[in-house]
C-alpha cells in the first residue's frame, strides 16, 4: 500500500477536524468531541459482494 487512509470525519460526532494520533498506525484523535480511536483493516470477507446479493441479499444502486 502506499499512504494509509484518512478518515474523512470522527466516528463518534460526525465533525471533520481529525489529527493523527501518538498512539501509532491507525490512530486519529478528533478536537470536536476530544475522542481517540483506531482504525484497523481487518481483511478480506470469504464470499464476494455479489454472492451475497444472489443469496437474497439487497443490492444498493
Amino acid at each position: 500500500m502506499s499512504e494509509r487512509a484518512a478518515p474523512f470525519y470522527c466516528p463518534y460526532c460526525g465533525e471533520e477536524d481529525l489529527r493523527p494520533g501518538e498512539q501509532g498506525h491507525g490512530a486519529w484523535e478528533c478536537a470536536a468531541c476530544n475522542r481517540a480511536f483506531q482504525l484497523k483493516f481487518l481483511g478480506l470477507l470469504a464470499r464476494g459482494l455479489h454472492q451475497a446479493a444472489d443469496n437474497g441479499g439487497e443490492e444498493s444502486i
